[in-house]
């Protein structure tokens, strides 16, 4: 895999613990908001910390998008899941919350996972189809 691939998995990676961690800071400040009242919603939109989380997102789904146009959902998921590591870390030293010890096996569970996952290949080649007389979708194909 070249640099490339790397530097999109690692925006995976990273985009979205940190996108949704900005996105809980802001949330804790504005407070309750409902859906049955939408000025809610984009009042909500206007605090800073609320605006650089939905950023972030927005970089991560460029980043997600990506790395499915070259490589199968079953390689880029599990590899995006390992910003679950860093959204622990996230919200135990940054954002104070608890982080029991049954969330930090699960965790490791999940890294483990995605070791066992990484070993495969990024893309399932396919075998081209063979024509088969009246198929139109193996024609349109070809």
């Amino acid at each position: 895999m070249n640099l490339r691939k790397y530097l999109v998995l690692g925006g995976v990676t990273v985009f979205a613990p940190v996108g949704d961690s900005l996105l809980s800071y802001g949330m804790k400040q504005v407070g309750n908001i409902s859906l049955h009242n939408i000025h809610s919603l984009f009042f909500a939109m206007t605090n800073m910390w609320v605006a650089l989380g939905i950023v972030f997102l927005l970089g991560f789904f460029a980043s997600y998008m990506t790395a499915l146009s070259w490589a199968d959902l079953t390689y880029v998921l599990p590899a995006s899941s390992l910003g679950y590591v860093l959204l622990a870390f996230i919200a135990k030293f940054l954002l104070h919350e608890q982080v029991s010890l049954t969330r930090w096996l699960g965790i490791a569970l999940v890294s483990a996972g995605v070791g066992f996952v990484t070993t495969g290949p990024e893309l399932t080649r396919r075998p081209p189809r063979r024509h088969v007389p009246g198929d139109r979708a193996a024609t349109e194909h070809s």
